[in-house]
């Protein structure tokens, strides 16, 4: 059996320690498919709710597409791994996306990091909706999800390899497995806050891309609702 986690590097600190199972645990596996339509219904016209950041000025604003397809019969998302030669984040997996320009509509940006990113046409993806805006703490800047659909699997390509390593095509079925998904609970000075992983084949997503997935998947199946976003 293969084995699931990647090489990713976890800045774990000590006394890190388990969390609670998946929002979706409770449900039978035939409660867990999700296609299309269920994505519609969830996210036609959301709106995210903001972070604490963005009502001031100097917050730095950036955004990401999680863009879903149906292929073969089975609803998958697109991530990325992004490259090793990058100063932040390296080796992470991450939803394509990146920092607005000024004066830029951030679902603009959205589209446009993922064509510079993996050449995916803006003009092939229907726009959804929000999940609600994640907040770095670190950096004092937010980031907004943006949901988006296509028509089929995408031919896309690794458009810029100072950024991205791989592209990978991630069942949805694969995601909502109870032994993919794990938490844990850490501590940093005087608070705790759950992290969010799930453990693919080669590769382990955690950090805000977890805790995106994590909502994603969560109103999907009806399993959080809104305002479940953790800030990291």
């Amino acid at each position: 059996m293969t084995a699931r986690g990647g090489p990713q590097v976890i800045p774990r600190p000590d006394g890190a320690r388990p969390g609670g199972p998946p929002p979706w645990s409770h449900l039978a596996p035939g409660e867990r498919r999700i296609g299309i339509d269920d994505l519609r219904r969830a996210f036609a016209g959301r709106v995210g709710e903001p972070s604490v950041v963005e009502a001031g000025s100097a917050a730095s604003p950036s955004a990401v597409l999680a863009a879903f397809w149906e292929h073969d019969g089975e609803l998958e998302v697109l991530l990325t791994r992004r490259s090793q030669g990058l100063r932040s984040h390296s080796g992470e997996v991450s939803f394509p996306g990146g920092r607005s320009d000024p004066g830029e509509a951030l679902a603009d940006a959205a589209l446009r990091e993922a064509a510079e990113e993996v050449a995916l046409d803006p003009s092939a993806v229907e726009a959804l909706g929000e999940l609600d805006h994640l907040m770095t703490v670190t950096s004092r800047s937010f980031i907004v999800p943006f949901v988006g659909l296509l028509g089929g699997r995408p031919g896309v390509r690794i458009a810029s390899p100072a950024e991205v390593d791989a592209v990978l095509f991630v069942p949805v079925r694969e995601l909502l497995l109870d032994e993919v998904y794990r938490e844990e609970r850490w501590r940093w000075a005087d608070h705790e806050r759950d992290i969010f992983f799930f453990e693919l084949v080669g590769d382990t997503v955690w950090g805000a891309t977890g805790a995106m997935l994590r909502q994603l998947l969560g109103l999907v199946t009806g399993t959080l609702q809104r305002g479940q976003l953790e800030h990291l």
